[in-house]
């Protein structure tokens, strides 16, 4: 019912019902997972939330890696933007971050009835959402990455970047953080030696650029 609730009051205020246009939950054992975990180990306070799909939730060594900042990692895997909306209240607002850092939209891409529009509409709609329920909260937005195994989705995925570029640009507390131009060959090409073998997830080196273009963003410990 809860969830019911969110979605009517989401699209009164937001918008169109085709955000949710059939839309199925998905990810109903990894939020039943989350949940348990934090139950035994609390999430700590005032921390930055990284949020989003699979490029956050298989960034193992996330918390380490900005252990000096005290980062929570809540991706998940196969996330597409619809399903940041159903679970909003599930991933972001309980742990009222001092920091979002958001990564998702890549997923979006194989759909063929999303277009860079749609893309850019969506995640307008997902920032209008975060900046209402959590006000004072700074967003770092990340760039959709060019993964080699999406080569064919490159001129949608730079249409929506450069849309949210330009929006983001324009909003106060919201920052674009562009990894797309540093994971690319001098011909514009996406860098296959960045990623696993699958080319769509990164490997370490993939990160390390991530991690260097992150830190500057990311607000200090309070």
């Amino acid at each position: 019912m809860k969830k019911i609730i969110f979605v009517f009051v989401f699209i009164f205020h937001f918008g169109s019902p085709t955000v949710f246009a059939q839309y199925v939950p998905r990810f109903g054992n990894d939020i039943q997972t989350i949940k348990q975990y934090d139950k035994i180990y609390t999430p700590p306070a005032n921390a930055i939330l990284f949020v989003g799909s699979s490029s956050i939730r298989v960034w193992r060594d996330l918390e380490r890696t900005f252990a000096d900042k005290v980062v929570l990692n809540r991706g998940i895997g196969g996330a597409v933007l619809n399903d940041m909306f159903y679970y909003f209240d599930d991933l972001i607002t309980p742990y009222q971050p001092r920091q979002i850092v958001l990564y998702v939209g890549e997923n979006d891409l194989v759909d063929d009835k999303s277009t860079s529009d749609t893309i850019f509409n969506k995640t307008k709609k997902l920032l209008n959402l975060i900046r209402t329920k959590l006000p004072k909260t700074p967003i770092a937005y990340i760039s959709l990455k060019p993964s080699p195994s999406r080569e064919k989705y490159l001129p949608k995925l730079i249409q929506a970047n450069n849309q949210l570029r330009d929006y983001i640009k324009t909003q106060k507390d919201i920052d674009y953080i562009d990894v797309y131009s540093l994971m690319l060959t001098p011909n514009g090409k996406p860098r296959p030696e960045l990623f696993l073998a699958d080319q769509l997830h990164m490997n370490e080196r993939g990160y390390a650029i991530w991690t260097k273009k992150i830190k500057p963003f990311l607000l200090k410990k309070k």
